[in-house]
């Protein structure tokens, strides 16, 4: 999962009083003529037509990716922004549509949808082209941007000369971004662009995860082509083009001084001179920006460390057998009650707990610590502010889980109005400025493909729509790290691998910085260093049975961040994708954990992604083992990181299943993910009950499934799903005391309104049932506490709180996702809740908590401990249960809630009101097929 990236100094780009004195208002007309870009070329005459002979969509694709196509704003265009609020052009165009959808679904026909989503048809209509350009004066490749999103076009005769564009083409829209992200991946972002506390945390936590020498990333890109055949000396080629490509973009850009902006605020270019330089970019720099994206959206695993703390803090309250009864019934590893993506019985067992558990090697109590990442500090580095930083990523790596943000909805043709498949999908990546994705067309050969890919690794797309197929895919999060104790010998620093005393690898790195426009702070510096082990990077130190040992971290893409590219490369191949079956073979290649939707004109499939080991009998992947060949993954090569992965077969797999939906739950029976929280209440539950009423009315429309999706991105989980049984539980008797009885009737009304989270109108920035959102939302933590933690005991109510967040919000600035996120209700305590609220109640469940905890099991002590944290929490005041930060007033509920795309570069834009969404999403129906 993927992580949520910290906000970084380059926040600080849009704070006016940080430009130096000579940059004021009055200087802005000056600098317009030398530094503004030439971002529009002349348009050629006709280069394109109306319709694509090789689209098969009829019109009937659409797409929409917040804020907007450019992501590059010169020094001048950033000026004006902090001055003005003036946008670049095609900036923030795609904003609005997608902000306003909350207010216009519920009247949605299929006439509308692109008046809140973009035409995703091939090619531009010759009255919309606003731009032409052969990129570097090249013959074998044209780019074209459309007038209304600005998006690249990108056409090529030859597969050098495609990619060479692909690449000309994300530097022209991201290449600040691509350059920020290639050092967060190497862990040297401080250097790059500022020592803030901020940007010591990110990269601190990217490279504790994932600290590659240079030989390693070579390494890897030499591995992951020279074992793929044809294909791999293609993508090899393909690569080389790209950065090709973006190199052209930096030296073009460079000499005319249209370059990014942030260079001259960073102190990498003189805005005067035009001295300093841009660095090209490297193959190498492909598998740093693969690292960051994986680690955040592809590798579900690794809390096997504080698995085991919860495990030994129920065995120490209540004994080994009831204590591991307990912890079992929390982890929820195959509850009956959660929702399924496939869900017509079929079993496909992963993780599952072993009948006998071998080789477990938990910690000794309170003997966990993290491993030092961070040495040596000077100057500003050495100040309470950074050390902060640090411990608080450190500690944001121990307790917070995976998180993967995306949908999707895909309902079978024997469902819809015109017996064509309908999906409505796409991942959340957050909300940046610029935004981590980009949209392009690639077409050339055996390239043909429209959609949205990361900055930096376009050469491909990744999510997004063939000549006559769609693909999207969300994370999923199935267990591919494993956490093993090595025994130490010798020192701290050698390990024993198969009775041999061997020393471990220290990988270490030296960041250091100084001032500059963008980030004022101090210079300062530091040293991060790293040790490896054959079993991977050490994590934790702790002692078992006394004995010392380092807890390492075995991830199975390990070493192997550029192997994906091959699947990606076939999902753009026309010759290649051409029904489900070669689909599912396609995305049988990329080894990140992903499940992944396809939709044609006629079929529908699903497969789950990721190389997921075959462990040795008897492990438990729930818990760390000791680092012996007895417990090793089978067939597991250290040299090489590879081993015996399951069969294809094996993963969750289906075609042409009535409807599918995933919003990162459960993907099937017996399969097991590594987050907490796959139980009878999930967000996925609220895109279920929504679209299996539809399949079940029949004549589903794509209209109809946009309407449930964004239904659903409004609901608040809690209310919909829990607080009803909370309210039975409250009115169990006649409520007396009136400030109780006031928040019931309040809660009741909102329950009957629909339990969402809208406005009273578009744009009034007033919430409708107000006072009942804000009462559930200081409700929450309270309820839960006293439903849970005098059964629990405090220590064990806090170590499950570290498994599994209590609450995720909107508004939870402290949640797994953090504040003005978009994404919600992915994880939190509504299972645990409504399990337990429902046995007290008497009522059915399928595999409930191994005891009842609200009011020990007494209906009347249950409503009493319910009533008395409501009447708490009715008596919150707004700016108590909203505080306040950088983005909004004390108080002011809506802005709370309201998306923001946080700046990683210059350009600032508007707040949009709150919906659980996907950040690209498509909207397809296929009319024909080839």
């Amino acid at each position: 999962m993927p992580r949520r990236i910290p906000r970084t100094t380059l926040d600080r780009l849009r704070t006016p009083r940080r430009f130096p004195k000579f940059l004021k208002a009055a200087s802005i007309c000056v600098l317009l003529a030398g530094l503004l870009s030439p971002l529009t070329q002349a348009a050629a005459a006709d280069t394109s037509t109306a319709a694509a002979a090789n689209d098969y969509c009829g019109g009937q694709c659409s797409d929409i990716l917040p804020p907007g196509e450019n992501g590059n704003a010169t020094l001048a265009q950033i000026l004006l922004n902090q001055a003005f609020g003036t946008q670049p052009d095609h900036a923030e165009d795609q904003l609005a549509p997608y902000g306003n959808l909350p207010s216009g679904y519920s009247t949605l026909t299929d006439a509308k949808i692109n008046t809140f989503f973009n035409d995703a048809s091939f090619g531009v209509a010759s009255d919309q082209v606003a731009s032409t350009t052969q990129p570097g004066g090249r013959s074998d490749v044209t780019i074209v941007r459309d007038k209304k999103t600005g998006v690249p076009h990108i056409t090529g005769t030859t597969r050098y000369g495609t990619e060479y564009g692909a690449g000309y083409a994300a530097a022209q829209d991201r290449l600040w971004l691509m350059d920020v992200f290639r050092h967060v991946g190497r862990g040297q972002l401080t250097t790059f662009a500022g020592g803030a506390a901020s940007n010591q945390g990110l990269e601190q936590e990217f490279w504790r995860n994932a600290p590659y020498t240079e030989a390693d990333l070579q390494a890897q890109i030499d591995n992951a082509t020279a074992n793929a055949g044809a294909r791999g000396t293609q993508a090899l080629a393909d690569a080389n083009a790209y950065i090709d490509g973006i190199n052209a973009y930096i030296d073009a850009s460079d000499s005319g001084r249209y370059f990014p902006g942030e260079y001259v605020l960073t102190g990498h270019k003189d805005s005067v001179t035009n001295a300093g330089t841009i660095d090209h970019f490297k193959l190498t720099d492909l598998v740093a920006l693969a690292s960051v994206i994986g680690a955040l959206f592809g590798s579900g695993g690794g809390g096997e460390v504080n698995n085991a703390i919860s495990l030994l803090a129920a065995q120490s309250k209540y004994g080994v057998t009831e204590g591991t009864k307990l912890w079992e019934s929390f982890r929820e590893r195959n509850d009956a009650e959660a929702a399924l993506t496939v869900h017509n019985g079929e079993s496909f067992p992963y993780a599952t707990k072993p009948d006998s558990p071998q080789g477990e090697a938990l910690p000794d109590a309170g003997s966990v610590t993290q491993e030092q990442l961070v040495y040596d500090r000077t100057g500003s580095a050495a100040t309470s502010t950074a050390t902060s930083a640090s411990t608080t990523a450190a500690t944001t790596s121990l307790t917070s889980a995976k998180r993967g943000m995306s949908n999707a909805l895909v309902v079978s043709g024997k469902y819809t109005a015109s017996g064509h498949p309908i999906a409505v999908f796409g991942p959340q990546t957050g909300y940046f400025a610029p935004q981590l994705l980009m949209l392009q067309e690639i077409q050339g050969p055996g390239l043909s493909a429209r959609g949205a890919s990361f900055a930096g690794l376009s050469m491909y797309v990744e999510l997004g729509r063939g000549q006559d197929y769609s693909w999207s895919a969300t994370t999923s999060g199935q267990d591919i790290i494993d956490t093993y104790a090595v025994e130490l010998c010798q020192d701290d620093y050698h390990y024993l691998y198969h009775g041999t005393c061997t020393a471990m690898d220290k990988i270490e790195q030296t960041n250091s910085w100084k001032p500059t426009t963008a980030d004022g702070t101090a210079a300062g510096s530091y040293r991060m260093q790293v040790y490896r082990t054959k079993y991977g990077p050490v994590e934790y130190r702790a002692t078992v049975g006394g004995k010392k040992v380092a807890y390492t971290t075995l991830r199975s893409s390990f070493m192997h961040e550029a192997d994906s590219i091959i699947g990606f490369q076939m999902l753009n191949d026309p010759d290649y994708v051409k029904s489900p079956a070669t689909f599912q073979s396609a995305v049988q290649h990329i080894n990140y954990t992903f499940n992944w939707f396809y939709a044609d004109s006629t079929h529908t499939a699903y497969y789950n992604s990721g190389d997921n080991p075959v462990r040795a009998t008897g492990v438990d992947a729930e818990f760390p083992v000791w680092a012996r060949a007895a417990y090793e993954w089978q067939g597991w090569n250290p040299a090489t990181n590879t081993a015996t992965y399951t069969a294809a077969s094996a993963h969750p797999n289906s075609v042409d299943q009535d409807y599918y939906i995933s919003w990162n739950n459960k993907q099937a029976k017996d399969y097991t993910t590594a987050s907490w929280g796959d139980g009878s209440v999930h967000r996925g539950n609220l895109l279920e009950d929504r679209v299996k009423k539809l399949v079940a009315a029949g004549g589903v429309t794509r209209s109809a499934l946009v309407k449930a999706m964004a239904d659903a991105a409004l609901a608040d989980l809690r209310a919909e799903d829990v607080l009803p049984d909370l309210l039975k539980v409250v009115n169990s008797s006649t409520v007396t005391d009136s400030t109780a009885a006031a928040a019931v009737s309040k809660l009741s009304a909102w329950v009957t309104a629909g339990a969402k989270r809208t406005e009273t109108s578009s744009g009034s920035h007033t919430y409708a049932n107000a006072d009942a959102i804000r009462i559930l939302d200081a409700w929450w933590p309270l309820l839960v506490k006293a439903e849970f933690q005098p059964g629990l005991g405090s220590d064990l109510y806090t170590a499950l709180g570290n498994n599994l967040p209590i609450d995720e919000s909107p508004s939870a600035a402290h949640g797994p996702t953090g504040s003005h996120a978009g994404s919600s209700f992915q994880y939190g305590w509504w299972s645990y809740v409504d399990k337990d609220i429902r046995a007290v109640l008497g009522e059915s469940v399928q595999g409930g908590l191994s005891q009842k905890y609200c009011g020990s099991g007494s209906l009347s002590a249950c409503r009493d401990a319910l009533i008395s944290t409501l009447k708490e929490a009715a008596g919150k005041t707004a700016s108590d249960v909203y505080p306040g930060d950088d983005q909004c007033s004390a108080g002011d509920q809506w802005c709370a809630d309201s998306i923001v795309q946080r700046t990683l570069g210059g350009i600032k834009h508007g707040k949009i009101t709150w919906q659980n969404r996907p950040t690209y999403q498509q909207v397809v129906e296929y009319t024909s097929h080839r």
